[in-house]
């Protein structure tokens, strides 16, 4: 059963951990205080993490944005549903 689940890409939890102290620090918003989603927040920082993750990783633009979207969506889901309960 483990097999048949995809691995997280490479440099995902590193994008995700910058994403996570951008939001601890205030410089970006992913849920916005009524519970939506603050798609621009989300883009900004997702922006950020991929800028970093292709300096790390020498990746292509394309493949930076997918893992820090990936990130930042998933890190977006849990602070909405923290805040909801």
């Amino acid at each position: 059963m483990r097999n048949d689940r995809q691995p997280n890409p490479p440099g995902f939890l590193g994008s995700r951990a910058r994403i996570e102290m951008a939001v601890r620090v205030g410089r970006a918003s992913l849920v916005t205080a009524d519970g939506t989603f603050d798609r621009a927040g989300i883009m900004a920082a997702a922006a950020a993490a991929a800028k970093a993750h292709q300096l790390q990783y020498g990746s292509t633009w394309a493949l930076a944005m997918s893992v820090s979207l990936k990130a930042a969506w998933q890190h977006a889901k849990a602070l909405r549903s923290r805040f909801a309960h």
